[in-house]
């Protein structure tokens, strides 16, 4: 049975380039996602699952909408005698040398930089997770096949399309436990040339007193990186590390294209992604979602395939889509193969097709965004927060529009072409 001493630390700092502005007012992980939650809530979901009680968010870039929505923990039961969330953000140290900069230098430097935390909660496994995933598991199996083999590290893996291994740290796993996982005798970061499609999760079980050692050795480094430096370091030393293998679904939200397509797979007969089967929990009085009125659907509205929350008012058609709440879909508009953050207003005779639109825009009348053709095979278009799109605008598939543009920028850019950017 797992202890309650597992100490879980969740990366979710970062911002990602290749996420383009959906990442420019905050962190990967608390990028909306599917209607109503953030992708941070599948490793909190998963935690909470998993029964491990002691959490730890380590947070660098723009935290407020991460420490807004994370709260107290209530959302994901972390308030109690023995259990906790704490959002660990960067400090200054006392000390006048470079090592201890005050910003993370990377995701084992932020651990590094807070293992006074860790040893406070003396545990017995720490587990170190990126907040960017989606996908759920057990963490116990994994908890527990690590205390089997006694290792000193052990990593989730799990098989990806070789073509793309390259953009992981991949492992070649023996068959030492068949299915379940084996030694790792082979790992590389990123490789140009992968020989597995073995790609990690970034989900990582550490005997704490070989972390503490990693950690201080790694010090003298230039880099700081769990999959680029720490794993291979305890590679070359001959520590014992294993491969746990995980065969259910995993969403990668790297691109935008990524973070679309995970979107995607919410809808269907049969969706990939099952919140409510996942027993998928978020903070609802975040943006007031609890408090949001039920959607409203006018005569003659079509909805199709879609996913339409609480706080959305219908008059035209909505296919293959996900809104979020506040959404607003005018007379005659049309909104296919899209994701709407909250409080979005798309005027009448508008068209949306497969675009990513943040929070607080508004589409005047007649405004057409996106490929235009129906099809799911187009580029992204991206528009950013705050935006106020003026009527009979029209914006190309693949384009770029950065948040809060002027009137006049809009008045003298007259439109956005096919995979040109507005900033």
């Amino acid at each position: 049975m797992l202890k309650p001493s597992t100490l879980a630390m969740i990366l979710a700092g970062s911002r990602v380039d290749k996420l383009n502005v959906l990442t420019y007012y905050r962190p990967k992980s608390a990028i909306p996602f599917g209607g109503f939650a953030r992708v941070i809530d599948f490793p909190l979901s998963n935690l909470l699952h998993s029964g491990i009680e002691q959490v730890a968010i380590l947070s660098q870039y723009r935290s407020y909408s991460l420490i807004n929505h994370i709260g107290t923990g209530a959302a994901w039961d972390m308030i109690g005698r023995n259990r906790g969330v704490s959002i660990l953000p960067p400090f200054k140290d006392n000390s006048d040398s470079k090592d201890h900069a005050d910003w993370y230098r990377g995701s084992a430097d932020a651990v590094y930089k807070n293992l006074d935390f860790v040893k406070y909660h003396d545990p017995e496994e720490i587990l170190i997770l990126s907040g960017d995933h989606i996908y759920k598991m057990d963490y116990r199996d994994m908890i527990a096949y690590h205390h089997k083999k006694d290792a000193d590290l052990t990593i989730a893996f799990v098989q990806v399309d070789k073509a793309r291994a390259h953009r992981f740290g991949v492992a070649v796993i023996d068959y030492e436990d068949g299915e379940t996982g084996g030694r790792i005798t082979d790992y590389r970061e990123k490789p140009e040339q992968p020989e597995t499609d073995w790609a990690s999760l970034t989900v990582l079980v550490f005997k704490p007193e070989v972390l503490y050692q990693a950690l201080e050795e790694n010090q003298q480094s230039a880099s700081f990186e769990f999959g680029r430096d720490i794993i291979p370091e305890l590679m070359a030393a001959g520590k014992k590390i294993y491969g746990y293998k995980y065969r259910g679904y995993w969403g990668y939200t790297g691109t935008v294209s990524e973070y679309w397509q995970a979107n995607m797979d919410l809808l269907g007969e049969n969706p990939s992604i099952d919140m409510e089967a996942w027993g998928l929990r978020t903070n609802m009085e975040h943006r007031g979602i609890r408090d949001a009125q039920p959607a409203l659907v006018f005569d003659g509205a079509e909805i199709e395939n879609s996913l339409v929350y609480n706080g959305c008012v219908i008059e035209g058609r909505v296919k293959n889509s996900i809104l979020f709440p506040g959404v607003e879909v005018g007379p005659g508009a049309v909104v296919e193969n899209s994701v709407l953050f909250f409080n979005n207003r798309v005027g009448a005779d508008c068209r949306l097709d497969k675009v990513i639109t943040d929070v607080n825009c508004v589409f005047g009348k007649d405004v057409c965004v996106g490929s235009g053709t129906g099809s799911e095979a187009g580029q992204v278009t991206v528009v950013g927060w705050n935006n106020h799109i003026p009527d009979s605008t029209v914006i190309g598939e693949g384009a770029t529009v950065y948040p809060n543009i002027t009137v006049e920028q809009w008045s003298e850019a007259k439109g956005v072409g096919v995979g040109e950017v507005l900033k």
